[in-house]
């Protein structure tokens, strides 16, 4: 069976799937869907905000718009109008602030929502102004912004303005996927009178090339004021081969009255990050981990009390990773999210005695949590359906359910069947692995299946819904998907996650194979059509397991996959990270292991499967290099393969066009090689 053309309305039945289904869920259909987020509870707890984004993929770009749910009244209204221009909208007290674009400058505007009249706060040059935030009573606003802190190319060579040349002295010349330029995103401090800036803007960061904020992605989220007298922000301030080597970022207070800049945080060596204020009870808490240069370490909460200057670890005890939370309005409790068995939990925690209890359970992934009264609201998603609105009850657990973007829609789609099986590996330990199976499945029917190698490699497989990586497409092509929760990844204690660090090829590779092994003992798996797919960590699995697969697989498919461990580390630029998991440098004899028996590229001679490539031009974590280097080596090899290169990239996929792109090569392979 070949494909028709995507854009056409390619996969209209499923691969080697012989139930016909009524409609099939396809590409076309993920990017039909409504994506939900950014939902922000008003102070009053009477109305929440949140973002709709929707894609118009023939313009090859997505449009997004806000919404106000009305708690009491249950109901939705669509913000338009004036309120409707503004961009990042956020609750300031009882009005409504954001970003509107004209010409170019970016103005800092504020309205009420019932009775809608743009007021400007501040205006800046479009290309500067990135995010801002109001103190808590409005006398300061405070700005990220793009500012030049180096000498850039024509301030060095005036006379040659056609050049186009980078010149660089130390690393960290590139990050994620931009090149370092001379602009750094700061922190400016304006004073507010009457409801305008009335004064010169403060750098907080004056005189240095540092970020205000955690680069790539890190933003005011992780900036707060206390009252009207100090901003906390989060960042690294090293640079070159010191930022490069090193997760020790720090939580620094700006005193506005005196200028001073303190750092809070010293004496904690790991990632700190994620500041909040409980005001009334005076303490500060923030996420910690403990170790410099483990990215994935267990992330706890410490509270400091801001009268005693009294540090707590509430969470060194609980063997869960953190990754947000919120205080309750008495100061006595936190509300937290953290992945339990692969998946995204809300937990309690009592701040005075450290115990904690789960509030929430079952197959769903909670992605962010606020306080409403007292309960809970935030956006959860599952392999099946992406992000509602819901509330939780925190007493009972019990959930309502409060937007339906995308019911109606998935309504008319038959769904997959996902199954939780527990399967012990080659060292006896249970391990949770997720079996997709296709709509109107039918153990009678022998289906392809797909085993599903996880990036990160420290991210859990959990209930995710992916506009790329999605389960209820693979499953509703016809395919099985086995998705296991290897060794690596967080939810299963900190050991488990922990194991992977230096053994990339070794015990999450038998993982792999042990969850394969055993979901084919069923009759329904057609074992001569298998095939591996996975990106980042899980491209690299893939590399990996064609040479050690011994016959399983009939195709595989590797998206940014680590390639040549050795070439990887001379080009990847975030070092701590290879310094931790794979031991550091490849001149260091020591780290052999990782550099030849765990780099995929050693393994070629063993190569004999037809093998997919996916990589991204703009990827620098893991660079291009990687995948033109294994291509080389499978068309020298005499092997079926194919290379599908988008040098606008970066790890991801992001533009619609080169998605859709994307998925119509990813099931195009797998019906030529798995068919």
């Amino acid at each position: 069976m070949k494909l028709n053309n995507l854009l056409v309305g390619f996969l209209l039945f499923s691969v080697g799937f012989a139930h016909a289904q009524s409609k099939a869920f396809t590409p076309e259909s993920l990017w039909e869907l409504k994506q939900l987020g950014g939902e922000q509870v008003s102070p009053d707890n009477k109305q929440i905000i949140y973002r709709t984004t929707t894609y118009d993929v023939s313009q090859n770009q997505g449009h997004s718009e806000y919404s106000v749910y009305n708690v009491a009244k249950k109901t939705t209204e669509v913000l338009t109008g004036e309120v409707g221009k503004i961009s990042g909208l956020r609750w300031i007290n009882n009005e409504v602030a954001g970003i509107v674009v004209e010409g170019d400058e970016k103005k800092v505007v504020r309205t009420e929502l019932n009775n809608p009249s743009l007021k400007v706060v501040l205006s800046r040059p479009k290309n500067t102004l990135i995010d801002f935030k109001f103190s808590p009573e409005e006398n300061y606003i405070i700005t990220l912004e793009r500012v030049k802190t180096r000498e850039s190319i024509a301030d060095l060579y005036p006379d040659y303005d056609k050049a186009n040349v980078k010149i660089y002295d130390d690393l960290m010349y590139r990050h994620w996927d931009q090149w370092q330029d001379e602009y750094s995103k700061q922190l400016i401090l304006y004073p507010i009178k009457d409801g305008k800036v009335s004064g010169e803007g403060k750098n907080l960061l004056e005189g240095t090339p540092y970020h205000g904020v955690m680069v790539p992605f890190g933003g005011l989220g992780d900036v707060i004021f206390i009252g009207e007298s100090k901003v906390v922000y989060t960042t690294k301030k090293m640079t070159g081969k010191e930022f490069a080597t090193s997760t020790d970022s720090d939580l620094y207070a700006y005193d506005i009255q005196t200028g001073e800049t303190s750092n809070l945080t010293g004496p904690y060596l790991g990632y700190d990050m994620h500041p909040r204020l409980h005001e009334k009870t005076q303490q500060l808490g923030w996420l910690s981990m403990a170790s410099e240069g483990f990215e994935a370490d267990k992330t706890d909460i410490i509270v400091r009390d801001l009268k005693t200057q009294e540090d707590r670890n509430l969470t060194s005890t609980i063997d869960l990773t953190v990754s947000t939370f919120v205080w309750n309005n008495k100061g006595d409790k936190i509300y937290f999210i953290a992945v339990t068995e692969a998946t995204y939990q809300y937990f309690e925690l009592d701040v005075k005695t450290g115990k904690h209890r789960q509030i929430t359970h079952g197959d769903h992934d909670y992605r962010s949590i606020s306080t409403l009264g007292n309960k809970l609201v935030g956006m959860k998603q599952t392999m099946l359906h992406p992000n509602e609105l819901y509330e939780v009850d925190i007493k009972s657990g019990n959930e309502v359910q409060f937007t339906f973007a995308n019911d109606e829609f998935l309504s008319s789609f038959e769904e997959p069947t996902i199954e939780k099986r527990w399967i012990t590996t080659s060292d006896q330990k249970k391990m949770l692995t997720w079996v997709i199976l296709p709509p109107n499945f039918s153990e009678e029917n022998k289906y392809p299946t797909l085993l599903y190698c996880q990036g990160g490699p420290q991210s859990a497989v959990s209930q995710f819904f992916s506009l790329r990586w999605n389960f209820r497409l693979m499953a509703s092509q016809g395919y099985i998907v086995v998705a296991p929760n290897r060794r690596g990844l967080p939810g299963f204690g900190q050991q488990w996650n922990n194991a992977i660090s230096k053994d990339w090829g070794g015990q999450p590779m038998r993982d792999y194979l042990a969850a394969i092994d055993e979901v084919s003992k069923e009759k329904y798996v057609d074992k001569s059509r298998r095939g591996a797919v996975g990106a980042s960590y899980g491209g690299y699995s893939v590399y990996y397991l064609a040479g050690i697969h011994e016959g399983r697989f009939s195709s595989f498919i590797s998206h940014a996959g680590l390639f040549n461990m050795t070439s990887w580390y001379g080009t990847t630029e975030e070092l701590f990270f290879a310094n931790w998991d794979v031991g550091g440098p490849y001149w260091d004899k020591k780290n052999d292991k990782s550099y030849v028996d765990y780099s995929p590229h050693t393994l070629v001679n063993k190569w004999d499967t037809p093998i997919l490539i996916f990589h991204g031009g703009r990827d620098y974590r893991v660079p291009k290099s990687q995948g033109f280097e294994a291509y080389q080596a499978a068309q020298l090899k005499g092997l079926k393969s194919r290379l599908v290169y988008f040098p606008e990239e970066n790890h991801w996929i992001l533009s619609p066009h080169n998605a859709m792109i994307w998925q119509n090569e990813f099931y195009k392979w797998l019906n030529e090689t798995l068919d």
